[in-house]
């Protein structure tokens, strides 16, 4: 029998960069990962166990036990046992196939190498043999090991760039940066080795966008957030090198926490097949105990006059228990009207219709040369079991590729074109877009068709120039020179790319920054920026904004965000421009495009100091940090001063309309989520076939609440 030591529940995880003797007393988990469900010693009782929750399966057994008693039995055992252990062989057989296929997934993952820091050298190390603690090199294109702190990498100022798309979807690349005490050990491994840095964080867990921890080193505090952290599964991309600590290690990444265990599925064909011989076998039941009484009546008034001939003794046997051991002989008798075969026919059809799938060159992507894979036998009955689809909007429905349409300004919208009579007329390809060969660093592919924005900006309307400043300023884009001298823009959000590069192409060209400045080039003249702080975007908040202090000095906040979040933090006296605004944004939507509201505040030095030195207070906290954060977010970001909005356009996939088409055709319920306005969603809904002129009439639920929600369904006609 064997024994091991429980693992006590973590609360908080302490860590020493290059000390496993230190780290190995808190037994935290190595590298390895293990997704398969079997092992050699496991795979016979627990799927034999899974097997035998078929009923028909459970059945057979008990058959089986009933024809080795003599009495009862009137088959011989092979009967029942050949067709069951033939079923159950040729389930496992393909259970066990799966599996090894899982098992050979995680081994050639488990002996990917990494470079790793022990003894004062880098040695190339297996994955599963990375510990907690252990300092790894990761170079460009490589998958990261194991959930790191970033402490440095070959871009300035401890800068990375990471590829997301196992973790999230995502292929928009995001930027993380170490800490400056950190970023300055660079790739000397002298300095690396002899780091001994202890990190204090929350436990595993499963929440992606979340970590919060603090380093301690060289006797001093630095807080660590989600902007420090590589998490395994990432992709470096865009950075030579950068090394990294290890914090989590195998099961406690966070990847691995949000993968669960392998679990016995079982599919809806299973579960009506289980039904059905449950009905069967009743009937049988019933079949048997008529038999039995008939048998026992038979016993009782006819059989008696046999027994003489027999040579019966007379107590041996009476009427009652011939007709019970007659029950279990028809049992066994009958025992073909329960359908083992069906289990084996189901099967055979499930391979057959994986195959159908492999072979569909319906299903072929030429562009990659990648045909369909159906990585289960069950697939396919599964895909024809479903009623409801939930789909997100952005890069689902729609191509995640966008394009600033138009902008209202102070109360003028700019993009859109008038006839001689000043109404409204649809842009067409016979009218010239606005020339912005002017500007060297202009992006080729945009195009803009208003020209009274350009005049706006030649004739020095300072409304429109701090609108498009705040376009080049409030953004986490990352930018680079390419061999031509041509400026790329690495962008963790389509909508961020479309703002910063219509402002590039007016003017305002978004040219580098660092953890503490943020250079633009403004008509030409080249302005560097302070950047004092940066307030991040969430789900929550539903805007961001950065305060930077100008070269005259003067501190400034400037925010975007969603207009629903952002007009209730206006100062009173925007009333009038509010309402014109608004009026622009609901036009905007009702046509399909993407909005945000744009706002600024100008900023007391004294009062900005005062918010900043309880910022940094916050943020050392261990208690409630998210919570102190946020409410000094909301106490900077009020009396904002409002100066437009803008609008981008995120076109639909190809394909999308026949595709929703043929669902709906299937009756399948289609359930997108997007956090656009109302009448953005309307619109792309029509737009899509989502919703059609053919329905009576499309109603709003607007509830908050699952009350709210409920009442407004029961009222509705």
């Amino acid at each position: 029998m064997f024994c091991s030591k429980k693992k006590p529940l973590e609360v908080e995880r302490m860590v020493k960069a290059n000390d496993r003797e230190y780290n190995e007393k808190f037994q935290y988990a190595d590298n390895r990962i293990h997704t398969s469900k079997y092992n050699i010693l496991t795979f016979l009782p627990i799927n034999l166990f899974e097997q035998f929750q078929r009923v028909a399966n459970a059945y057979f057994l008990f058959l089986l036990i009933l024809q080795l008693i003599p009495e009862i039995s009137s088959l011989t055992w092979f009967t029942t046992i050949v067709p069951l252990v033939l079923v159950i062989t040729m389930t496992a057989v393909k259970d066990a196939t799966d599996d090894y296929f899982r098992y050979k997934s995680d081994k050639q993952v488990n002996n990917r190498q990494s470079e790793v820091l022990i003894d004062s050298k880098l040695q190339i190390e297996k994955w599963m043999n990375v510990k907690v603690g252990d300092i790894i090199k990761l170079e460009n294109n490589q998958f990261v090991a194991a959930d790191l702190l970033l402490l440095s990498s070959s871009e300035p100022y401890g800068l990375c760039y990471i590829e997301t798309a196992e973790l999230d979807g995502e292929t928009n690349l995001k930027v993380r940066h170490a800490l400056s005490v950190t970023s300055e050990l660079g790739e000397d491994i002298r300095r690396l080795a002899n780091f001994d840095g202890i990190v204090v964080c929350e436990a595993p867990n499963n929440k992606l966008d979340k970590f919060t921890g603090v380093l301690s080193w060289k006797d001093s505090e630095h807080s660590l957030n989600n902007e420090k952290i590589i998490l395994r599964g990432c992709v470096l991309r865009n950075t030579s090198w950068c090394f990294g600590m290890v914090i989590f290690a195998g099961p406690d990444t966070k990847l691995m926490q949000n993968s669960g265990k392998t679990k016995f599925k079982r599919t809806s064909i299973d579960r009506l097949m289980n039904t059905l011989v449950l009905w069967i076998f009743g009937f049988l039941i019933c079949l048997g105990i008529i038999l039995a009484i008939g048998n026992s009546i038979w016993e009782n008034q006819v059989g008696t006059q046999f027994r003489s001939f027999l040579f019966w003794n007379k107590e041996e046997k009476n009427f009652v228990f011939s007709g019970f051991l007659t029950f279990w002989s028809y049992i066994i008798i009958l025992n073909t009207v329960v359908p083992i075969s069906l289990y084996v026919s189901v099967e055979v059809i499930r391979l057959g219709h994986s195959y159908f799938i492999n072979w569909d060159q319906k299903m072929y992507y030429s562009r990659k040369a990648t045909p369909a894979a159906a990585r289960t036998t069950t697939l396919n009955e599964e895909l024809g079991q479903i009623e409801y689809v939930f789909s997100d909007k952005t890069g689902t429905l729609t191509q995640n590729i966008m394009t600033f349409k138009k902008c209202s300004i102070n109360g003028r919208i700019y993009g859109e074109e008038h006839d001689d009579l000043g109404q409204k007329t649809d842009i067409t390809k016979k009218k010239k877009p606005v020339d912005f060969s002017v500007n060297p660093q202009v992006d080729k592919t945009f195009q803009f068709f208003d020209h009274s924005l350009m005049e706006s900006i030649k004739l020095g309307d300072t409304k429109v120039h701090e609108f498009l400043r705040l376009l080049a300023l409030c953004h986490t884009v990352m930018s680079e020179e390419n061999s031509a001298g041509q400026l790329i823009y690495q962008v963790q959000s389509p909508d961020e790319g479309a703002l910063v590069t219509a402002a590039r192409n007016f003017g305002f060209i978004f040219k580098s920054r660092t953890p503490e400045t943020i250079t633009i080039e403004e008509l030409g003249t080249l302005v560097t920026y302070q950047l004092l702080a940066f307030l991040d975007f969430n789900n929550v908040r539903k805007r961001m904004s950065v305060i930077v202090r100008n070269p005259e000095g003067q501190i400034k906040l400037y925010s975007k965000g969603a207009d629903t979040i952002l007009f209730e933090k206006l100062h009173l006296s925007n009333e009038d421009l509010l309402a014109l605004t608004s009026d622009h944004i609901s036009e905007f939507a009702g046509e399909g495009l993407r909005t945000l509201a744009i706002a600024y505040r100008d900023l007391d030095d004294k009062y900005f100091k005062e918010w900043n030195k309880m910022l940094e207070d916050a943020n050392a906290a261990t208690d409630e940090r998210e919570e102190r954060i946020a409410g000094l977010y909301e106490e900077i970001e009020r009396d904002l001063m409002l100066l437009g909005a803008t609008a981008v356009e995120d076109k639909l996939q190809e394909g999308v309309i026949e595709t929703v088409l043929s669902l709906s055709l299937a009756n399948i319920k289609i359930w997108v989520l997007t956090g656009d306005k109302q009448e953005t969603a309307i619109n792309i809904g029509y737009a899509c076939n989502m919703l059609t002129d053919d329905m009576n009439e499309v109603f709003i639920i607007a509830g908050n609440t699952a009350m709210e929600v409920r009442e407004e369904l029961r009222l509705t006609p």
